[in-house]
């Protein structure tokens, strides 16, 4: 399991009717500041300023069907081509990271076809990568192409 070091960032946030929200950049809208989306935002902060993906080529919270049933990815990262290249599930620290997540996350991969998935819960990381049909762990996030 990775243990990632998150960059300083100035997060905007303010609270709303007792709620803490945080400016999401990416969706450019306030979300409610849960556990999870902690995890998201520094989530997110890290592939933005420690392995310089390029914010253009990510997608944040989007819909996606998984049969007859919509579901919401939390992070996909595009290749050069445009081709979902990276999926990320996140979940608050109190989550363990289990088999349960990580069949989740493969669930959305039936989907979405990614080379990398990663699963976070903000305290530890697991990476995988998809070769020939099998799931080999990393010790690491992948860089930039």
């Amino acid at each position: 399991m990775l243990s990632l070091q998150y960059p300083d960032y100035a997060f905007r946030s303010r609270e709303v009717e007792g709620k803490r929200q945080i400016f999401d950049i990416h969706r450019k809208r306030w979300i409610v500041l849960t556990p999870e989306e902690w995890v998201r935002q520094n989530f997110l902060q890290y592939l933005l300023q420690v392995k310089n993906y390029p914010s253009t080529l990510i997608a944040v919270e989007k819909e996606m069907k998984l049969g007859e049933l919509s579901r919401r990815f939390d992070i996909l990262v595009y290749d050069r081509n445009h081709q979902p290249w990276l999926m990320v599930e996140c979940k608050s620290m109190e989550v363990p990271l289990n088999d349960d997540v990580l069949h989740q996350l493969l669930r959305y991969n039936i989907s979405i076809p990614v080379t990398y998935l990663v699963i976070t819960n903000g305290t530890g990381t697991f990476v995988f990568e998809r070769k020939e049909g099998k799931l080999e762990r990393m010790t690491g996030l992948p860089d930039w192409e």
